[in-house]
C-alpha cells in the first residue's frame, strides 16, 4: 500500500495534489517519467507523470485533474488513506543538458509534468523561458514553483483573468522571435502541442512533447498506447512520453483519446451519483 502523506485541491478543486509514500520509486525517478496508479483492487490502472520527489522522505508527488471514475475515486482519497498499487518509474527520462535557451511551454495540468523538466534544464546550467497558461486565473497551477524554476516568466489566460490575455503560442512566438532558442518542451492539451508544434516548425526549433494516449500496462505488451511519430507506430509506454512535436500524428491522437469519451462521462456521471456529487 502506498500511503497519501500529503493532500491539496487546485484549480477549484478540479486537480489534486497527493505526496505518496513510494521510497524505491522516489529514489530512482528522473524528470518526464511516470507511474501507473490503481485504488483498489478492481480498480483501473491510471498512468500519472510524477511531478515531484523527494528521495530524502521516499516520497513522490502526483497531480491529476478528475475526470472520470477512477480520478473521482482517487479524489475522495485523503491524508492516511492509501492507493492499493504505484507502479514505476516508467518511460523513458527527459534527456537534459546544456544546450543555451530553452522555452518550457504549460497549458493546463500539463504544468505538473512540465515542473521538474524545467527545474532539471534550468540547474543544467540553461537560460530558462518559461510559458503557462490556462482558460482562467482559477485553474492556473504551480505558477510560483515554475517562476522560481526560470529565468523570465509569463502568464496567458485565455479571458485575460490574469496574467496575458491569449494563448501561450502568442507569448511562444514573441520569443522564438526575439531570441535565439535551441530547444522547445511542450506539455499540456494535444491541441495546444500541436500548435506550438506547427508554430516552433516555422522557426526550425526543435521541439519536445510528452503524449498521453490511452495506456493499460505501461511496459508495451497491450499497445493501447499506440501513436503515430514520423510515419511509424512508437509505444508511449516505452519510447516515449516524450517526442519530437514536429513527427507526431496529433490529430490521430485525438481521435483516439476520445473513444472511450462517452463511457467515461457516463462512468464519473455513475460514480458521483453513488458518493452525493463528491
Amino acid at each position: 500500500m502506498f500511503k497519501i502523506v500529503k493532500r491539496e485541491e487546485m484549480a477549484q478543486g478540479t486537480v489534486i495534489m497527493n505526496e505518496i509514500e513510494a521510497p524505491k520509486i522516489a529514489a530512482k525517478a528522473k524528470p518526464g517519467q511516470f507511474v501507473i496508479v490503481k485504488a483498489n483492487e478492481t480498480g483501473e490502472r491510471i498512468p500519472l507523470t510524477i511531478s515531484d520527489r523527494d528521495p530524502v522522505k521516499g516520497t513522490i508527488t502526483i497531480i491529476y485533474m478528475v475526470v472520470g471514475k477512477s480520478t473521482g475515486l482517487f479524489k475522495t482519497f485523503q491524508v492516511g488513506d492509501a492507493f492499493q498499487d504505484v507502479i514505476g518509474p516508467l518511460g523513458k527520462a527527459t534527456h537534459i543538458e546544456k544546450l543555451g535557451n530553452v522555452v518550457c511551454v504549460g497549458g493546463g495540468t500539463g504544468v505538473a509534468v512540465l515542473y521538474p523538466i524545467t527545474r532539471g534544464f534550468k540547474e543544467a546550467g540553461n537560460k530558462v523561458i518559461g510559458i503557462i497558461g490556462a482558460r482562467n486565473k482559477d485553474l492556473l497551477i504551480l505558477e510560483d514553483k515554475m517562476r522560481a524554476a526560470t529565468d523570465e516568466f509569463q502568464v496567458c489566460t485565455d479571458d485575460g483573468s490574469y496574467g496575458r490575455k491569449g494563448f501561450v503560442t502568442d507569448a511562444l512566438k514573441e520569443v522564438l522571435e526575439a531570441n535565439k532558442i535551441d530547444l522547445v518542451v511542450a506539455i499540456g492539451p494535444v491541441p495546444m502541442m500541436k500548435f506550438v508544434s506547427l508554430l516552433t516548425k516555422k522557426y526550425n526549433v526543435r521541439t519536445l512533447v510528452s503524449l498521453n494516449p490511452i495506456m493499460i500496462d505501461g511496459t508495451g505488451m497491450c499497445g493501447g498506447c499506440r501513436v503515430v511519430v514520423d510515419g511509424k507506430t512508437q509505444f508511449a509506454c516505452v519510447d516515449g512520453p516524450e517526442f519530437d512535436g514536429h513527427q507526431v500524428d496529433f490529430d490521430g491522437l485525438m481521435k483516439r483519446l476520445r473513444a472511450y469519451e462517452a463511457d467515461e462521462k457516463q462512468a464519473y456521471h455513475d460514480h458521483c451519483t453513488m458518493f452525493g456529487g463528491k
